[in-house]
């Protein structure tokens, strides 16, 4: 006797076959990838990714929380291909704030680690080109508690560059970090440190919003 499949069942196997993507169950649809700083060969779904949270970083005497958050712009990225860093008290006061985003979402900068030092005086936190550009660099930001705001660690060190996300305290407000050695040298790089509440009353000002527009700019033209 032979075994014939009931209408029924092919009739459902039919519309499963012709079904969207988007109405299949979770365990049939392809998983959206939306952590790890990657570029994707297809766009993400414009609803995805809703459910990536900020990092919180609480400065050691709990008064201060250091929050990066992740700036989904394109849709051919990961949603923390690009970070805002924002700074706040305990109660939820933002006290200021720092956008690393760009208008492609792929050509300024994610924050790599973060952590405030021991004394809770300054948050630092070393970032990496969302683009790949200048893949040897690692930006290091300093942001000062007393003065309540952002600058970067290269202008307190001469304009030298930072060269590695890693990043240490070895004293209250004392910053070990990573510059290029002199040419020449054996090594590619060597420790650096930095009394930050020395080199943060020498620092100069940060570029006002408009300067940092034309750098960005000029950052996107470089990338077509």
């Amino acid at each position: 006797m032979r075994f014939q499949t009931p209408k029924s069942m092919l009739l459902s196997l039919s519309l499963l076959s012709v079904l969207p993507a988007a109405l299949l169950p979770t365990p049939l649809r392809a998983e959206v990838a939306c952590t790890g700083h990657k570029l994707l060969s297809n766009p993400r779904p414009e609803s995805s990714c809703s459910n990536v949270k900020p990092v919180i970083y609480a400065s050691p005497d709990g008064a201060q929380r250091g929050v990066v958050l992740p700036v989904d712009v394109s849709l051919y990225a990961t949603s923390d291909m690009e970070s805002r860093v924002v700074i706040r008290t305990s109660k939820g006061d933002t006290l200021t704030s720092k956008d690393y985003s760009s208008p492609r979402g792929t050509n300024v900068y994610y924050v790599v680690n973060a952590n405030w030092s021991p004394d809770s005086q300054f948050f630092v936190y070393s970032m990496s080109s969302s683009g790949g550009h200048s893949p040897w660099s690692f930006p290091l930001m300093v942001y000062s508690r007393q003065k309540n705001r952002i600058a970067a660690l290269s202008d307190m060190i001469g304009g030298k560059p930072t060269v590695s996300a890693d990043f240490h305290f070895s004293g209250p407000h004392t910053l070990v970090a990573s510059t290029w050695m002199q040419p020449g040298a054996l090594e590619d790089k060597v420790p650096v440190i930095v009394d930050l509440e020395d080199a943060s009353e020498s620092c100069r000002r940060p570029r006002t919003r408009r300067a940092d527009s034309r750098r960005y700019s000029a950052h996107e033209r470089e990338s077509r």
